[in-house]
């Protein structure tokens, strides 16, 4: 469907559609003849009455005449009443076996009811049974890298992380498969249609959306109802309309069960970070483009610099994001050093009782860079903060890590409204 669409504009769309199959299905059987005003479906009919054939109908990307015509269009509104007369009509179960449809969307809702009710739908949301074939599983991943030579870590890191049903690790499939021909991992995602979507869909900037947009980039999930979204990429009226459609186009990955979305990966968190810097959110653009700058003064031990970053990073969420708790501090934190996720593995740690979030970075494979475990105090100071990380004997994340690791103290002051930051080198050595 998607290349008849780019053949044809025009409103009469269905109708060529509707002649060139009718065309195709007289020429296989010669001996059959229709009727002027005979459309496809009266043809199947005198066929199935006279041969007792049944057919059956596949339709690759069947919305894409939907993501070209906008609802309330002549042309939507003729490809609609086509399905219905094709597949809902009293004759549709003698002359079909079998109708199978794939598309992005599943089939558009008219008020609470899909307009072909008596199909089986299989999506983003609701995938039944067939959630391990929307795409490849881990141990399929881990067969072809083995195969191929490739690090399975790698293709982890980038590609994993979609959760489908009740499927918790699912590979997206062309970017896997176009890594390993390419012998490395990076993103896949072209730049067409889809990403114009996203980046239109987050300037609607709907109540909400800005906030979930940023606690997902930092590796935090949003609530959403996607029950609300009527299936059709041209209404979209809510932060949850918005959400249910980065679902389906698989920008977001969604948890059934606590109605939960969230990045999935690193070739992901890439695009929506492309699509965030065409808004205008500068604060958040800014934030996330100052933050390579931040890891490298961690690194270095540059104290001054990063408590300077974290101010900085502070300063420009707080119009959408409380002070006052320790996940807004992580948020903020998991912003501020959002390049990080690039060689590091990020944890968030809550702290018990009054003390704030910890932060705790795991360098990936092959990264030759020092674990880094952020301690953070309110109103104290950060030697203070410092002190709790070796009492604590290290967050649980590092206890297997044997390398270099830097233990990071900070410490925010509500009076000042800055932060003052203390840098110890710790070498861990594995037993």
């Amino acid at each position: 469907m998607t290349e008849f669409v780019t053949r044809f504009h025009d409103a009469d769309i269905v109708g060529i559609l509707d002649t060139r199959l009718k065309e195709d299905v007289l020429k296989a059987y010669p001996g059959q003849e229709a009727a002027e005003e005979d459309d496809l479906m009266d043809c199947l009919i005198r066929i199935a009455t006279a041969t007792g054939d049944q057919f059956v109908f596949i339709i690759d990307e069947w919305d894409a005449i939907c993501r070209e015509f906008k609802s309330g269009t002549t042309a939507m509104d003729r490809y609609v009443n086509w399905l219905l007369r094709m597949f809902k009509g009293v004759n549709a179960s003698n002359v079909f076996a079998g109708v199978y449809m794939t598309g992005i969307l599943p089939v558009k809702k008219y008020k609470t009811e899909s307009a072909l009710n008596n199909f089986i739908e299989y999506s983003m949301v609701e995938p039944v049974d067939m959630a391990r074939y929307f795409g490849f599983t881990k141990e399929e991943v881990h067969t072809l890298a083995e195969k191929h030579g490739m690090d399975f870590d790698e293709l982890v890191k980038w590609y994993d992380g979609y959760q489908i049903g009740d499927e918790p690790s699912i590979f997206n499939p062309n970017s896997v498969m176009q890594a390993l021909r390419s012998r490395r991992c990076r993103s896949f995602w072209a730049s067409t249609g889809a990403f114009d979507a996203v980046a239109n869909y987050i300037h609607m900037n709907f109540e909400g959306l800005k906030d979930d947009v940023i606690k997902m980039l930092a590796g935090g999930r949003g609530k959403v109802n996607t029950t609300k979204f009527q299936n059709d990429m041209s209404i979209v009226r809510s932060r949850d309309d918005v959400l249910t459609v980065l679902i389906h186009l698989g920008y977001l990955s969604y948890n059934w069960r606590k109605k939960e979305c969230y990045i999935p990966n690193l070739e992901v968190e890439g695009e929506m970070s492309n699509a965030v810097e065409t808004t205008d959110w500068t604060n958040v653009v800014k934030a996330l483009q100052e933050s390579e700058e931040l890891l490298q003064a961690t690194l270095d031990g540059d104290c001054k610099a990063v408590a300077q970053g974290i101010d900085v990073a502070h300063d420009e969420n707080t119009s959408i994001l409380s002070y006052n708790n320790e996940n807004s501090l992580a948020c903020v934190l998991s912003i501020a050093y959002f390049y990080a996720r690039n060689d590091y593995v990020i944890h968030r740690e809550l702290a018990t009782g009054k003390g704030f979030a910890d932060l705790v970075l795991i360098p990936r494979k092959n990264v030759d860079s020092p674990a880094i475990v952020l301690e953070l105090k309110y109103n104290r100071d950060a030697d203070s903060a410092i002190d709790q990380i070796l009492r604590r004997q290290y967050p649980a994340k590092v206890s297997q890590y044997t390398g270099d690791l830097l233990l990071v103290g900070i410490n925010y002051d509500r009076e000042s409204k800055t932060h003052e930051c203390q840098i110890q080198r710790w070498e861990m050595v594995g037993e």
